[in-house]
């Protein structure tokens, strides 16, 4: 068996709980690197993506990705997709990413756009 990354094991451990209380919840799921930060909906029964936002959407695109202004900006804009799809409902998936920073700034910003999770 390979050994996991604490990064791996943390996305795991996440996905794992996630899946116990979905209750076929969409998905909401953020993925962060260096530069941007990117975030969709995924209905996981269907396979399909819902709805999806990210630092290199063309309104976005002329500031950096690395700020938590950004990612607030990201995430009014996947809760303003969802709703446009008729997605009020999510469980938050972040990945094995820590819930400070970025990811809580995308987080609080879905919940103030309509997203309850």
């Amino acid at each position: 068996m390979a050994h996991l990354t604490q990064f791996e094991k943390r996305r795991q451990r996440v996905r794992t709980a996630l899946r116990k209380r979905a209750g076929g919840r969409a998905r909401l799921s953020v993925h962060r690197s260096g530069r941007h930060i990117y975030a969709q909906l995924i209905d996981d029964a269907a396979g399909q993506t819902l709805a999806a936002a990210s630092t290199l959407d063309k309104d976005v695109r002329g500031t950096t990705g690395a700020t938590t202004a950004a990612a607030a900006e990201v995430g009014k804009r996947l809760a303003a997709a969802a709703k446009k799809a008729g997605v009020t409902q999510v469980v938050f998936d972040r990945g094995g990413f820590l819930f400070h920073g970025r990811i809580k700034a995308l987080a609080d910003a879905a919940r103030e756009g309509g997203l309850e999770f």
